[in-house]
């Protein structure tokens, strides 16, 4: 499986690193924990089964639209097998019109496999992951810092690169460059 991510901007991944580390030192599930070298906050906007180098370049043309804007707004929890705990993003009309733009060339390119469909435009639920377990709670306050003019869980930055991620030989290799 291949992923389309999005990264954040240098100072919004340092402040998603210090709640993974936060999480970590209360003895909560953490990415913290997840210690691959490829392990970073990021935003995954489609997966499918392989990316042909056709929708490579189609992506890289989709991609010129970064950097966009990035509003992390809030925690949410996803329950199943395993639970995430993620903080929210807010998915403004940049965001939105990327997402769709990546998803409808995988869709278009047969080669590319089976998509995920919790990537789908009609489902997708946009988010940062902050920890994965079977027991994630949502913590107490003090995790999230806030920053001088807003709410401790809100944090503006910019989506301002993109990579892509192969499961099957744990990589990751830059996108749209």
């Amino acid at each position: 499986m291949q992923t389309v991510e999005l990264l954040p901007d240098a100072t919004t991944e340092r402040t998603v690193r210090e709640v993974w580390r936060r999480l970590s030192e209360a003895g909560l599930p953490s990415q913290a924990a997840h210690r691959h070298p490829t392990n970073r906050p990021h935003l995954t906007l489609a997966t499918a089964d392989t990316l042909v180098p056709e929708v490579r370049v189609q992506l890289k043309h989709v991609l010129e639209d970064l950097p966009v804007p990035l509003y992390l707004d809030g925690t949410v929890r996803f329950t199943g097998r395993t639970s995430v705990l993620a903080w929210a993003v807010r998915a403004d009309a940049a965001l939105l019109h990327l997402h769709e733009a990546v998803w409808r060339a995988l869709r278009d390119a047969p080669a590319c496999g089976r998509l995920n469909p919790i990537h789908a435009p009609e489902r997708w639920q946009p988010h940062v992951t902050l920890a994965r377990g079977r027991a994630v709670a949502c913590p107490g306050t003090g995790l999230f810092s806030a920053p001088p003019d807003g709410p401790a869980d809100v944090l503006a930055g910019q989506w301002v690169s993109a990579r892509t991620y192969d499961s099957t030989v744990r990589s990751a290799t830059p996108l749209g460059q």
